[in-house]
């Protein structure tokens, strides 16, 4: 497909997801139209096979596939994914499944209005939950994480990886994100105040395992520390925090 066709991308940051990309691609075209879309995975050199996987899809479906041998991350993935994409309206979604690809079109929908800046597939505005049985601690750590970016945004699901853009309002130069939470990366450095949420249903990854861990939960923190000395002192002071 030529890319001027292509007027949605879907960017989906991957590392050993092999076996949910035909249930991904699937589900994703099925809700949006392959003639005008593209599912973009920036892969970071997964050992499973992932990338040959996608190149396999790619007969079937229109998947692009870009490989990092040099650089490791979901934010940074995202970014590279929102840099090459080839459609004006950009959605990010995770490849574990956790997101529901038959969201993407409300979330399209809901940034066709010019006033507002990013759509978010949220769990916690009415009608959004999570379809699994969290365990209290996980819970409390959701909790406690959305409370500490709360004064940057009035944003419910700031932490959420399923969002949807438009191409001529990102200015990708200016972020410098630590860590995973890429959508509170976008809302700061851009200073978008209209944030729209769409209720989705939460569901646990389809296969492999979470990313989520101890480091993940530090470098969020320092993700923190930035945020709000870029918020309250300006870009100028955040570089030397860097």
């Amino acid at each position: 497909m030529e890319p001027s066709n292509v007027s949605v991308s879907v960017v989906v940051p991957t590392y050993n997801e092999r076996d949910n990309l035909a249930q991904l691609a699937e589900r994703a075209f099925k809700s949006i139209d392959p003639a005008t879309s593209e599912l973009l995975l920036v892969d970071d050199n997964s050992p499973d096979g992932t990338p040959e996987f996608a190149r396999q899809l790619a007969e079937q479906y229109p998947i692009r596939c870009i490989v990092r041998t040099e650089e490791r991350g979901l934010a940074t993935a995202v970014i590279r994914g929102l840099r090459e994409a080839a459609g004006e309206i950009i959605v990010s979604m995770d490849a574990d499944l956790s997101h529901p690809p038959e969201a993407i079109p409300r979330l399209v929908e809901a940034i066709g209005d010019p006033a507002v800046n990013m759509v978010i597939g949220s769990r916690f505005v009415a009608g959004g939950k999570i379809a699994l049985d969290w365990p209290l601690h996980r819970r409390l750590n959701s909790w406690g994480a959305r409370m500490l970016a709360r004064p940057l945004t009035p944003a419910k699901d700031m932490m959420a990886g399923f969002f949807c853009v438009r191409r001529r309002d990102l200015d990708l130069d200016r972020l410098a994100p630590i860590g995973y939470k890429i959508a509170l990366e976008l809302i700061v450095r851009h200073r978008w105040k209209n944030v729209a949420e769409v209720p989705i249903t939460f569901a646990d990854r389809a296969a492999g395992e979470t990313k989520l861990n101890v480091g993940e939960q530090v470098r969020y923190l320092r993700h923190l520390w930035r945020l709000y000395t870029f918020a309250l002192f300006g870009p100028r002071h955040a570089k030397q925090t860097r």
